[in-house]
């Protein structure tokens, strides 16, 4: 029993490290923008040596990000080339509208959030396992931390699903020459890692059912 849940514990610390470094770095995807390498996250996109929040591709930055758009640097100097590949890259998204960019960008964030939570949660859980004493009775950590690296594996699922369906469909018909960059492989790592995660806490939830009920009263 403890050793599926030395196991199981392994895999949710190694899946929670990379959830966390998937979600937060941007190389989720790269492609090549007027010759010149771009990459982008669920955070921000970068042109070159430029990085840009994504609300800023919709138009919704004030200021020196609509100078350089224009092409135009504050103090009234001819941009770099930078900034003309951010203006083509803004045309580009607002040919799709702000209301569908803004809610793709939103549920990956949010389930790729749920997911990081519901791993740190099983963490805990999975912890608390190996006490010998349970603190409810009618509820058992094993399992407690199984289902929660499931629910887990489920919301990175749809996290991925959703930004797998939308970049082909929308953003790989506007970027001829790209690909999926190693941020978004690490989430599919996540995922398998919390999937294990919660498989070898549910064969220790199994493996110490099995012995209460062999166990004579």
């Amino acid at each position: 029993m403890h050793s599926f849940m030395s196991g199981g514990l392994f895999c949710a610390w190694v899946g929670t490290i990379l959830l966390v470094v998937a979600t937060a770095t941007d190389h989720w995807m790269q492609y090549r923008l007027s010759g010149s390498f771009a990459h982008q996250g669920l955070w921000r996109y970068c042109l070159g040596s430029k990085c840009y929040l994504q609300t800023d591709s919709i138009g919704e930055a004030p200021g020196q990000v609509w100078a350089v758009a224009a092409g135009r640097a504050p103090s009234g100097r001819t941009s770099q080339p930078g900034g003309r590949l951010f203006c083509r890259w803004r045309n580009l998204m607002l040919r799709e509208g702000k209301g569908p960019t803004q809610a793709y960008w939103n549920a990956t964030r949010a389930f790729m959030i749920l997911s990081s939570l519901c791993a740190t949660s099983g963490i805990i859980m999975g912890i608390l396992a190996f006490a010998q004493q349970p603190t409810f009775t009618r509820l058992s950590r094993p399992f407690s931390a199984g289902i929660m690296f499931f629910a887990s594996t489920l919301f990175i699922l749809l996290a991925l699903a959703i930004y797998t369906g939308v970049t082909v469909s929308f953003l790989g018909r506007r970027f001829g020459d790209w690909r999926f960059s190693w941020s978004y492989i690490l989430g599919w790592v996540a995922l398998l890692m919390t999937f294990f995660a919660g498989l070898f806490y549910m064969c220790a939830y199994r493996m110490h059912e099995c012995r209460r009920l062999s166990t004579p009263r």
